[in-house]
């Protein structure tokens, strides 16, 4: 799939710049360590898919970090806002020439690597592919040609971007992947036991 890219938009994981809806439960210290698991966790179910993979970083290229070189082209991301960074990483991605092209965060517990096949297979016969979030966002979006319409007009961490995105998309073919929930506060890991170890200093 020489003609696919995965981007991924990340933050760099440091105390107190990530996870902040979370931190104000757990505290920074644990958001910390619970992000660079979810970090981890991203590695693990992207390393081995065969395409292209390019990591946006927020703040700054860290050469020497768990996305290995080998495996990752690395990146800034650029723009006043998500929709603006997202733009312009699938911008850079089609003037690369690249064909089909899928944005993921890095904060999914609830992802696995037959998810970003199963993403990548549906652009063959659609146009777009849409993974929707519980809290009514998208975890996932992918095209095979730039639509700068999707990046304009959304309130950006709000339960309306997936409906407004959906809208965008009315009249093209659209492929749906399972709802997943991501993780931005307490109450999505109380109860996921991988998480445990992170959340023992809460008192329930």
């Amino acid at each position: 799939m020489s003609n696919s890219l995965l981007l991924i938009l990340t933050r760099n994981p440091e105390l107190g710049k990530c996870k902040t809806r979370l931190a104000a439960t757990v505290g920074d210290r644990a958001a910390l360590e619970i992000y660079q698991f979810l970090l981890q966790h991203t590695v693990s179910l992207t390393k081995h898919l065969k395409v292209e993979k390019w990591v946006y970083y927020s703040e700054e290229i860290w050469e020497d970090d768990m996305w290995d070189n080998a495996h990752y082209q690395k990146k800034l991301q650029i723009g006043k806002d998500l929709g603006e960074r997202m733009q312009n990483a699938f911008k850079e991605g089609f003037q690369a020439g690249f064909e089909k092209i899928i944005v993921i965060g890095s904060d999914m517990y609830n992802l696995a690597q037959t998810d970003l096949e199963e993403a990548f297979s549906k652009l063959e016969t659609h146009d777009y592919v849409v993974g929707p979030a519980e809290d009514g966002g998208y975890y996932l979006l992918g095209m095979k040609s730039l639509n700068e319409a999707l990046f304009r007009d959304k309130e950006w961490g709000t339960d309306t971007v997936l409906a407004d995105t959906l809208q965008d998309l009315k009249t093209a073919r659209v492929g749906l992947l399972p709802e997943r929930n991501d993780i931005d506060y307490y109450e999505d890991i109380k109860d996921i036991k991988a998480f445990a170890p992170f959340i023992k200093h809460i008192k329930q």
